[in-house]
């Protein structure tokens, strides 16, 4: 968002001129969201914890470098990735290891009280850990995807340079995660599903309606899909499952706040190996 970002400009010249508090500020100002991106992509609190320090130790010895070729958040976003990917490779949860989202969907259901209404769910926090189930049983490739774009609120430009990967790979992969994602929630969640059987006729709305999020379809097209859902139960209920999900995916971004311990741990780290004078470029293209 543009406040965010005139904020992080200030904060970024204030630190560039030696000012510690204004990078304090910096730090503290993207911890959550790392640590958020971390634990979602690395499924572990410690590798998420050193994913988030290594992010940050790499934002405070690169502060003077960087060039502003893209906001700090995502660039942060990348180095963070890149640290997850090199966990993962090393991790418990490698790919042989992975939870699979058909596995998620069972362990979703299980997670839901079916005695109790959807806004006691909600209260209890029972939805909130579906939906983080549902998200982790997504593959890795999938799951940064949507994180990036439907849970942190990053436009499609962004995720891409994020990924290293051109807007259309990213909307390719974005609407096959939305799609696995609504289908592990809708049945557990009492999002509307009718269970009729699929009319030969029916286009596949939920796929379209993602497309329609994106900007990808044009007007006669889009008409052409309203005309039917209009008339048709079924697809109508699918499109309200996936604006459920999706808003679902947007009310999870504060759910994984930075633990005061692991806030301390960094801190302390970052101190150390800054005291040091350890100082490498940073490189934000």
């Amino acid at each position: 968002m543009p406040d965010d970002n005139d904020d992080d400009a200030r904060l970024l010249a204030s630190a560039r001129a030696g000012d510690t508090t204004a990078l304090d500020a910096l730090l503290e100002r993207h911890q959550a969201q790392i640590f958020r991106f971390g634990m979602r992509m690395c499924r572990d609190p410690e590798d998420a914890r050193d994913v988030l320090q290594e992010t940050l130790l790499a934002l405070a010895r690169g502060v003077r470098d960087f060039r502003g070729e893209s906001s700090i958040s995502t660039w942060l976003y990348a180095v963070a990735r890149s640290h997850c990917l090199k966990k993962r490779r090393r991790s418990k949860f490698a790919p042989d290891h992975e939870q699979s989202i058909e596995a998620a969907r069972g362990e979703v259901e299980s997670l839901l009280d079916p005695a109790r209404t959807p806004e006691e769910r909600v209260a209890s926090g029972e939805v909130q850990a579906a939906v983080e189930t549902a998200i982790g049983g997504l593959d890795p490739i999938y799951r940064e995807v949507l994180v990036l774009r439907d849970v942190e609120g990053l436009s499609a430009p962004e995720v891409g340079k994020v990924l290293g990967i051109g807007v259309a790979a990213v909307k390719s992969r974005l609407h096959r995660a939305r799609v696995a994602l609504r289908a592990a929630l809708a049945p557990r969640l009492g999002i509307p599903e009718t269970g009729a059987p699929l009319n030969s006729t029916c286009p596949d709305v939920v796929t379209l309606l993602s497309r329609h999020l994106e900007g990808e379809i044009d007007a006669p097209t889009c008409a052409q899909v309203e005309r039917h859902v209009e008339g048709c139960a079924r697809c109508r209920d699918a499109c309200e499952s996936l604006r459920q999900t999706l808003a679902l995916c947007r009310g999870t971004a504060p759910s994984i706040p930075v633990p005061p311990a692991v806030q301390a741990a960094v801190k302390s780290a970052l101190r150390r190996q800054l005291a040091g004078g350890d100082r490498t470029p940073s490189h934000d293209d």
